[in-house]
């Protein structure tokens, strides 16, 4: 009877000690900090600039704006609690804003990845069918398949809130560094293997699912680009090469996080975090600088507001 009662107990509270180890605790979050501030920079100036000039307005730069927004979700999360936790060294959260930064966390990974997809399949149909292009890959459809990916998102991340806010829990420690669901699913009274089959499936998915669709996107592409005059070529190029940059920064870390775990190594609690550190912040931190210096319209603007240079309204 003791037993039952101590098993159907939920905490009200976590402590956060993944960083407890460490030595230089405040430098740490101070880098992360800064990192974090680069990172609402950067994706905000693209947003900003593509918002306001009307000859942005186009499917390649909503996707852009799209996965910016992805960035700061994704990373707002994430940062908040590592920062709050080395600097203001706040290290207990709330039981439900514990799960409600996971809920957020989980929605902006899968979107990002969403968002990687759209813009494969956007650069696809504009090299392969570039006389077509725009009456298939409108602004006003580009905008469904976005909304349709956020509500994919949505409902599959609220599953699997749902599931872990279904189990009870007994020890009110996290060992990670922020609210994530295998985090939060090893404090449970419960053996957390059958329930990380879920969350592998949610990883799967991307890796071996998205991930291989986007590289045979860019092969068809590597394909299609040697029949381009040279003008052309070195145009496409340059774009398609900003989505890889892009693409590799995102995918890298998982897939290297992915394969140490399935071959048998076994990282360290260090190790683990470390990876969930530059997993969080170097994609988002990567991605607007390369749509800043890789896109012309892009660089063009941010030049002339840097130089102090008088935009003509007829940009906008």
């Amino acid at each position: 009877m003791a037993n039952e009662t101590y098993f159907v107990k939920n905490v009200d509270s976590f402590t956060i000690t993944g960083f407890d180890h460490l030595q230089n605790q405040k430098l740490l979050g101070f880098l992360i900090l800064i990192s974090y501030m680069l990172i609402l920079l950067g994706n905000g100036i693209n947003l900003c600039i593509i918002s306001t000039n009307r000859h942005l307005h186009k499917p390649m730069y909503i996707l852009i704006c799209n996965l910016a927004l992805a960035d700061i979700i994704y990373t707002t999360i994430s940062s908040a609690t590592m920062i709050s936790v080395l600097l203001a060294e706040v290290k207990t959260v709330s039981y439900y804003s514990c799960i409600l930064r996971m809920y957020f966390y989980h929605l902006g990974d899968l979107t990002e990845c969403m968002a990687l997809t759209l813009m494969a399949i956007d650069r696809v149909i504009a090299i392969r069918l570039p006389l077509r292009y725009h009456s298939i890959v409108t602004n006003s459809r580009i905008l469904w398949l976005i909304f349709l990916t956020w509500m994919f998102c949505f409902a599959a991340i609220g599953y699997l809130i749902l599931l872990a806010d279904s189990l009870p829990y007994c020890q009110p420690v996290i060992k990670y560094i922020y609210c994530s669901y295998a985090a939060v699913v090893r404090a449970a009274c419960v053996d957390p293997e059958p329930y990380f089959a879920i969350s592998t499936i949610y990883s799967m998915v991307p890796l071996c699912g998205q991930f291989p669709f986007i590289l045979c996107t860019y092969a068809v592409l590597a394909y299609s680009v040697t029949k381009l005059s040279n003008s052309s070529r070195k145009q496409m190029i340059n774009t398609c090469l900003s989505h890889l940059i892009v693409l590799l920064c995102c995918y890298a870390p998982k897939v290297v996080s992915y394969l140490l775990t399935r071959i048998g190594v076994v990282l360290t609690l260090t190790e683990r975090n470390a990876i969930l550190i530059v997993v969080s912040l170097v994609p988002s931190l990567i991605n607007p600088i390369v749509y800043c210096s890789r896109t012309k319209e892009i660089r063009k603007i941010l030049s002339d507001v840097l130089m102090r240079k008088k935009i003509s309204p007829s940009n906008f």
